[in-house]
């Protein structure tokens, strides 16, 4: 079934914060080495790829592959589209990445017996470094394969599905009525128990807050110890890379008594660990906002009289 029906928690996260990894692709290939880490080999290991594969995307495709080392590609290849070469080994060893470098081929000329000029590569055949893979090529025939423009509008869908089934574990199990967010009992967290990372823009201090209230949190675990000199919010200045150990909704922030108020299904065991809280371009699905029930007059955190002109 779609994925939102069967989610599990994985053995290792990190929380990216955005759905497109162009503004960031360091930060991608980081986290890329970081998850991969902790393959033990133990079992066969699918990797599934992103779908950007023009400009920058392809020569990103091209540094996974060279940090990876898979035994075998699958490449879709779509019948009219010929923007994409066959991600052959030899295309794979001699072509630069977006941040690693393709084998240079040392051309030399030999002249040929027939007088013409013969440009051979003095490339070793047996060079340790070029990839060693199977390529597959699978050939999609059902109508509308490869066409550009839809798949951003489905996966906003999917994304929107993942997060209403992550919070469903939320509700009770006994089939009956859903109970609204804002009936659920938050955990409260102190400022000083947790560093505060927004992952995909700059914020200024002073609206920190702002910005996390009613937001959609990694709870991630960091090596280093919070210290906090100050009263306020411990800031980090650099995002981390760094175990993420589930999802949750800062659902409140109380000034006076300095707490966070947050709404997770991660099991307290595992909340124990958390001492980050990492806030990314992810935003709660509008239906969650729009629909609480028995709400009278405005509904929380929701504005219809919005100005368009700002």
């Amino acid at each position: 079934g779609p994925p939102f029906t069967h989610q599990q928690t994985p053995r290792k996260m990190v929380y990216y914060g955005q759905t497109s990894c162009e503004q960031d692709t360091e930060r991608y290939l980081d986290v890329v080495k970081y998850v991969f880490s902790s393959y033990k080999k133990e079992v066969p290991l699918v990797i599934n790829t992103m779908g950007w594969v023009k400009g920058e995307g392809l020569l990103l495709l091209i540094d996974i592959i060279r940090l990876l080392s898979p035994s075998h590609i699958v490449q879709m290849d779509v019948y009219d589209w010929k923007a994409m070469a066959p991600l052959t080994p030899e295309y794979v060893h001699l072509t630069p990445g977006l941040y690693t470098k393709g084998k240079q081929q040392a051309k030399r000329k030999q002249m040929g017996t027939s007088g013409e000029e013969n440009w051979k590569s003095s490339e070793g055949e047996g060079d340790a470094s070029a990839p060693e893979y199977k390529l597959l090529f699978v050939h999609p025939e059902f109508p509308r394969a490869g066409v550009a423009g839809e798949a951003r509008v489905h996966s906003g869908i999917l994304r929107d599905m993942s997060i209403l089934g992550y919070l469903g574990q939320l509700q009770s199990p006994d089939i009956g009525a859903v109970l609204p967010l804002h009936s659920l009992v938050p955990y409260q967290v102190p400022f000083s128990a947790v560093a505060l990372r927004v992952i995909h823009t700059d914020v200024a201090p002073t609206n920190i807050m702002y910005a996390v209230n009613a937001s959609w949190v990694g709870l991630c675990r960091i090596p280093d110890e919070i210290r906090c000199q100050t009263d306020g919010p411990v800031l980090l200045t650099q995002t981390p890379v760094c175990d993420c150990l589930g999802f949750g909704i800062v659902r409140g922030v109380e000034m006076e008594k300095k707490l966070y108020h947050i709404l997770t299904p991660v099991p307290p065991e595992n909340l124990r660990l958390v001492n980050c809280l990492l806030l990314g371009n992810i935003a709660i699905p509008n239906c969650v906002l729009v629909g609480q029930q028995g709400v009278e007059g405005e509904i929380p955190y929701v504005t219809s009289d919005y100005n368009y002109s700002i």
